[in-house]
Formats: C-alpha cells, structure tokens, sequence
C-alpha cells in the first residue's frame, strides 16, 4: 500500500498537473528542501511515464532576483527554458529570479508551480487531504465576481482598511488545484489579483507572517500606510522598524510599492510561517510587494529587486461595496452553497 506521502504526490502529479507519459517534469530544491518530497513526486511523474529530473543547488542567500548572484544562471535558463513541468521546492525561492524571468518568456509549454519548503506533513495536508474538485467550483466562482468588480476593499479586526481599482487588463490567477495548462501556478487555494497600479490606498496590518526577511509573525503587527499604491510608513514595534529598513535598503523606489492581493482558501492551510502556505489560510488576505512580472500586469509588471508577503488574518471583503466576507467567513449567500 503507499503511504500517505505517495498518495498526494500522485495527486499532485495526476490531478492537478495531469502529467502524460513522455513529459519532462523538472523538480528543484536547495540544501533545505525535504529530499523525502523530491523523490515521492518523482516517483509519482515516473509511475504515470514522465521523464522527471531532480535539480538542487546550495541555499541561495536572498529569493527572487535577489537570488541572481547564487545562481548557475544559464544552465538553469537552459532546463527551466525546454521542460514541460517545473515544480519548485526550494526553500529560498527561485519565483521572479533571472532564469525564471527568462524561461517565462520563451517556454510557452510550461507548467510551473511554486511549493516553497514543501515537507511531507504539508504536502499531504494542503494537497493529498483537500477535495479538489469542489474547492474548484467554489473559487472559480469568487474569482468570476472579483474580475467583474471595479474596486475592492478589505478590513480586518487587527485594523486594516484599504481599498484599491480592479485592473481589467491584469491578470486574476486562481490556483485551485489546476495545473494542467500552461502558466505560472500556485499552491492551492488562493485567488491573486493585482490592483491597478497606483490605486492602493488605505491602511494594511500585517498580524500574520511576513516574509522576507522574517519567515514569522511578527512582534507587532505591522502597519503599512499606503497612498496611491506606494508605501509612505510602516509602524508597530522592533519587526516594523526592521522591516522598514530591509524595504529601503533595496534603494529601490519598487520595493516601496504595493504589488498584489490574494483571497486564503485552502481548508488544509494553517500558520506556520511558510508563507506559501500561510497566504492560503482560510478567511486571509495576503499583500505582496515589489516586483510584479509581465505575466501578471502586462505589458511592463512592475520592477523591483525583490519581492515581500505578508498576512492579513481574519479579513472582511466587499466587492463593489457588497460584502462577501465577514472576517474570515464566508457570507455571500451564492458562495455559502459552493463552499467545499
């Protein structure tokens, strides 16, 4: 019988990659990453007649294009350029780096997806346990009433009240557990929107994780004031003092901006500070900042040198002024029925 680790790497591979004989599944990792997971999915790609390939490197000391100076650059251009399936289980992150950024724009086949520090327990909670088919009809729905939206605001008990435009040209990923078309995934359980550039504005209480630079919840809440989508302070106690400074020292007036928003929905998900699978929480919301690719507001993105996230728990949402959420719980009547 397999165990309940080869179950959800089947699950991943199968349903929602739907992985066919003959495919190349390139797999990554670094020094942290769980070897245990690197091979169960593997073995998965194997089974079903895929050519699977594992690639690790040593721990890079920053993620995205942070990452640059650490990295084999063109040899993973090159793989990362021709593979059908990329499944990145890194634990500093290879998502917006250089040879992600090239291989995006070539390599019109693949399927990506970022599983950063991806253990067994999490693999099997948020993956093997989760009903993927009716959590499936239930976002794609939250996902349809968010693009015919034109503002969206969102408040939570820690304080945060901000409001921003839908950008109807910018891309609503809803990584819902299909990965079986080309296109940059995620884990899932999460709706990703990206507001129009310079329409943020409000106030934005990170009372979860944020990462980087801290991969925890911080000592205080941090509290983000945002005017027209840039970054005028942050507040709270010694973690916002440090954040502020690990922001400015980028010298870099995109690493002051506002980047996206994503609804938390995946039943399995709870915090642990892997941000991957605290952005899924249920009932939360989670900021990203920085640096925004082609892919997800064409035509340009936003440059930055890195990218930040941080949570929102328990937030309350209204589209078009109609409330959908009520802090953390679903409302819409619609939605309640659809709710797996």
């Amino acid at each position: 019988m397999k165990t309940e680790l080869q179950i959800a790497a089947d699950k991943l591979i199968r349903e929602m990659f739907k992985v066919q004989p003959g495919e190349t599944v390139l797999l990554t990792g670094d020094e942290e990453s769980d070897t245990a997971v690197l091979k169960a999915v593997s073995d998965s790609a194997k089974e079903v007649g895929a050519l699977p390939m594992i690639m690790t490197i040593p721990t890079p000391r920053g993620v995205g294009k942070a990452a640059d100076p650490d990295l084999p650059i063109e040899p993973m251009t090159a793989a990362f350029s021709v593979c059908d399936v990329w499944i990145e289980f890194n634990h500093q992150w290879l998502l917006y780096s250089t040879p992600f950024e090239r291989a995006a724009a070539v390599n019109k086949k693949l399927r990506y997806m970022c599983l950063v520090d991806f253990t067994e327990e999490l693999l099997i909670r948020t993956v093997g346990h989760v009903e993927t088919e009716k959590l499936q009809v239930f976002m794609r729905k939250v996902t349809e009433m968010t693009k015919n939206a034109k503002v969206m605001r969102v408040t939570t008990p820690a304080g945060c009240d901000v409001s921003f435009e839908i950008e109807p040209t910018h891309y609503v990923a809803c990584d819902c557990g299909d990965a079986s078309f080309p296109a940059m995934h995620m884990m899932t359980g999460q709706i990703n929107v990206v507001p129009r550039f310079g329409t943020v504005n409000g106030t934005i209480v990170f009372d979860g994780s944020v990462t980087p630079p801290f991969g925890t919840t911080p000592d205080v809440p941090i509290k983000l004031t945002v005017k027209d989508g840039v970054i005028q302070s942050v507040e709270g106690g010694r973690d916002a003092a440090i954040y502020d400074k690990w922001l400015r020292d980028f010298d870099d007036p995109g690493m002051l901006k506002m980047a996206h928003i994503a609804y938390g929905f995946n039943p399995g998900a709870k915090l642990t500070g892997n941000i991957v699978e605290d952005e899924r929480v249920w009932g939360a919301t989670e900021w990203g900042i920085g640096y925004v690719s082609e892919i997800d507001a064409p035509p340009c993105g936003q440059d930055a040198k890195s990218h930040s996230d941080g949570i929102c728990l328990n937030s309350s949402v209204w589209l078009d002024g109609v409330q959908i959420m009520d802090e953390g719980k679903v409302i819409d009547p619609v939605l309640v029925e659809l709710m797996p």
